[in-house]
């Protein structure tokens, strides 16, 4: 479970610097909480210019705080964060839309929803008093199509405890993640060994989340036929956005292909007496790259098969 503060539930109700004072420390309070769970509340950049009173924003009210929840709120939102833009995935190209016609890209709010769609379980906290308390927020995504889907949102610590409670415990090991996105991903095969090559690395969270991320790509790709077999407008977006230029997504170099298609090759997981050449891999750029190898093209017909995670081959 990730958590964002929903930089949308400030939006200048407060009638002076004390309520607001008020209000932001219980922010902090449940900022404090999600790290005692091994979270992390993550803001948004802009929150520092957010509209708190009718007539002031952030700048102009902060100097009117106690000296410690100055000290606490700025140093979150302009030093330390994290910020949501630096776990962003959705851009401006996505139309999202909560309650009725109000546009929600580019906030928390756009991001959890987007997220979601792949099956990432990300979730809001508000600010209190809000026109923004209240749960499951719904969002649609408008984008060659119209899908909706739920976002669950805290505003009281008790319900934000209880959250993080049930939630499944932060991706500590390889292991963990193995066995995240075999269930998740259900559109994929894995081969059986595919993530042995990564248990000899040390684990790093952030190439974990990455590796989520590429897995959640390919299977969202996979669902992105019509029933004709051909790719849907939001497959063709995909393609486009993750698979050209400078891609998550993309095919080993034409040197590396003959110089590695042994290592290239691999044991197909439904049929051990046929082999796969997967040159294609997403990329995780840590100081010990790390690729994601899986068979391509991917097709409304046929499997998904992912076989190796782990270490660069061509570097290996």
């Amino acid at each position: 479970m990730e958590l964002l503060f929903n930089d949308l539930s400030l939006h200048g109700q407060f009638h002076s610097a004390r309520d607001f004072e008020e209000s932001i420390g219980r922010v902090m309070e449940m900022r404090a909480l999600t790290g005692r769970f091994g979270r992390k509340l993550h803001c948004h950049r802009n929150l520092v210019n957010a509209q708190v009173t009718p007539e002031l924003r952030m700048p102009q009210v902060v100097g009117a705080l106690g000296a410690d929840t100055r000290r606490a709120l700025m140093g979150w939102l302009t030093k330390y964060g994290p910020f949501i833009e630096d776990i962003r995935e959705h851009d401006g190209d996505d139309y999202l839309l909560a309650y009725g016609d109000e546009d929600v890209t580019d906030t928390a709010v756009g991001e959890a929803a987007y997220r979601r769609f792949s099956s990432v379980d990300r979730r809001l906290v508000s600010v209190s008093p809000s026109t923004w308390n209240f749960s499951l927020v719904p969002v649609a995504w408008h984008n060659g199509g119209s899908k909706s889907i739920a976002v669950e949102n805290y505003w009281e610590r008790d319900a934000l405890q209880r959250g993080l409670e049930s939630a499944p415990a932060p991706m500590q090991t390889w292991r963990d993640l193995e066995g995240i996105v075999r269930t998740r991903y259900t559109a994929l095969t894995f081969s059986d060994d595919a993530f042995e090559p990564i248990l000899h690395n040390p684990f790093v969270p952030g190439a974990a989340k990455k590796i989520n991320q590429i897995l959640g790509v390919l299977h969202e790709l996979k669902h992105s036929f019509d029933a004709q077999g051909r790719l849907t407008n939001e497959g063709q977006e995909l393609r486009d956005k993750h698979f050209t230029g400078e891609a998550l997504i993309s095919d080993s170099s034409d040197t590396d292909k003959e110089r590695y298609r042994k290592e290239l090759t691999f044991p197909n997981p439904s049929n051990p007496n046929e082999y796969l050449f997967c040159p294609m891999r997403g990329k995780v750029n840590t100081n010990v790259p790390i690729r994601v190898h899986y068979h391509w093209p991917i097709r409304a017909d046929a499997p998904v098969y992912v076989v190796y995670v782990g270490r660069k081959i061509a570097t290996k």
